[in-house]
């Protein structure tokens, strides 16, 4: 199914993050698999690098751990690979950083990762003004570019971003790393709809949801909830059956979606 199709029911959508590679390449697909059984809508495949700027601690250290592992951009398409060989078709934005697809070649990689069975490309380093660099690559591959928006994003910025026709985008609740705890609930909804009357597309929001409370707060005003660091946590706890891990904690998280606000 593919982002679009994802997105057209007007339903709230559940977008989880996953390191691939953490703990290995072998245990990321089943743990895909498992996310996408227990409720996740969308999975964010994150690609190992050395200097995950915009990520906090528990990212940090999940992409370390994949490193160490052996994992590479190869290795993160193989896994896109696998999941689709087990006839999943949960959408996967490709989330990362753009030094590797650079090294790798925009084209080669783009035309790889749609090959692979990728959906999007999420590349936090590349800014809409620079976007450039691989989208007629990626419009060619038949990948789409997530852009992202920050609290900080001009009306200027956001028109250009609108320009793009994205799928969704994603808003970045608040300035800083991944991990913190989520803040400025209180004007959130203000914020995300402004946004998605400018960006004229649904609103995925991350950075600070842990929790299932967290999940219906945001989802009160946004079309899509990004969970990302407490679901690295779960893999690092458990790093035996990160797939069981990962299934009990999204589907808590899952239920956030349908609870009601005062629940």
């Amino acid at each position: 199914m593919s982002l679009r199709e994802t997105f057209a029911d007007g339903k709230k959508k559940l977008v989880i993050y996953l390191t691939a590679g953490d703990p290995s390449l072998d245990a990321t697909a089943d743990v895909v698999l498992a996310a996408a059984e227990a409720g996740a809508d969308v999975i964010e495949l994150g690609m190992p690098y050395s200097d995950p700027s915009a990520d906090g601690p528990a990212i940090q250290a999940a992409m370390t751990r994949a490193l160490a592992a052996g994992a590479t951009p190869r290795g993160t398409l193989d896994v896109v690979r696998r999941v689709r060989a087990a006839g999943s078709r949960v959408p996967i934005v490709l989330f990362g950083y753009y030094n590797p697809v650079f090294v790798h070649g925009a084209e080669r990689f783009c035309r790889e990762a749609a090959g692979a069975g990728a959906d999007a490309l999420l590349l936090v380093d590349l800014p809409v003004d620079e976007a450039d660099e691989i989208a007629p690559a990626a419009r060619a591959a038949g990948l789409d570019l997530i852009p992202l928006v920050a609290p900080t994003s001009t009306a200027a910025r956001m028109e250009r971003i609108a320009a793009q026709g994205a799928p969704f985008v994603y808003y970045i609740s608040m300035t800083g790393v991944t991990g913190a705890a989520l803040r400025g609930r209180e004007d959130l909804g203000a914020r995300v709809a402004a946004v998605r009357a400018a960006v004229r597309a649904p609103v995925a929001v991350g950075f600070g949801i842990v929790t299932p409370d967290d999940v219906r707060a945001v989802a009160a005003t946004a079309d899509a909830v990004v969970v990302g660091s407490a679901v690295v946590r779960a893999i690092e706890a458990h790093p035996r059956d990160p797939a069981a891990a990962v299934s009990r904690l999204v589907a808590t998280l899952a239920k956030g979606l349908t609870a009601p606000a005062d629940a």
